[in-house]
């Protein structure tokens, strides 16, 4: 009789509240789990309430040149308030992120373009939900704005105000001319 083998689907799991980057990335550790919305604090500040639980995707492995490699992605929805009518509004959130620890200044002009620098905390260890919360806030909108459609404001109604014409003053420099001329 043949055994087959087929691979069990990845488990969800807690993500631990600090980790160290190079052990973890011996053993290749893969996370994809579910971060709950009450632990994501910074990012209910920067928005108009909490957001949603955020579906994270994070491996921890070496690249061909021995750096650590930190990358995954973030998905989830927050919610803002609409610049135009001040309307609350939900919007779906997703980035991906690429790092490598570095532990000083020197290291951050070593590290190659395409990942990004994380420090390390005194114990030389990362808290994922910072760094989670970073490329979130890094990645909202600068002007958050319903879609045109969706907004109770109607840009074509919107008047800024006039501008009054200038009262005409004398040039400074008239004087000058009128010395000239004598």
């Amino acid at each position: 009789m043949m055994n087959l083998y087929y691979p069990q689907p990845m488990k969800k799991v807690k993500l631990p509240v600090t980790v160290d980057p190079y052990r973890t990335a011996q053993q290749r550790l893969d996370f994809n789990t579910s971060v709950e919305a009450r632990l994501l604090k910074r990012i209910t500040d920067a928005t108009a309430g909490e957001p949603s639980d955020a579906d994270v995707s994070i491996s921890f492995s070496k690249d061909s040149q021995g750096l650590i490699v930190i990358q995954g992605s973030v998905s989830l929805t927050v919610n803002l308030e609409c610049q135009r009518c001040g309307g609350i509004f939900k919007q779906a959130c997703e980035t991906e992120f690429r790092y490598s620890p570095v532990k000083n200044d020197s290291q951050v002009e070593d590290l190659p373009d395409a990942y990004e620098p994380i420090e390390l905390d005194a114990n030389g260890e990362i808290n994922p939900i910072s760094f989670i919360e970073d490329e979130v806030i890094i990645n909202l909108p600068l002007v958050a704005l319903h879609s045109e459609e969706d907004c109770s404001v109607n840009p074509n109604d919107m008047s800024f105000g006039e501008i009054e014409p200038a009262d005409e003053q004398p040039n400074p420099f008239a004087a000058l001319s009128e010395l000239k001329r004598k």
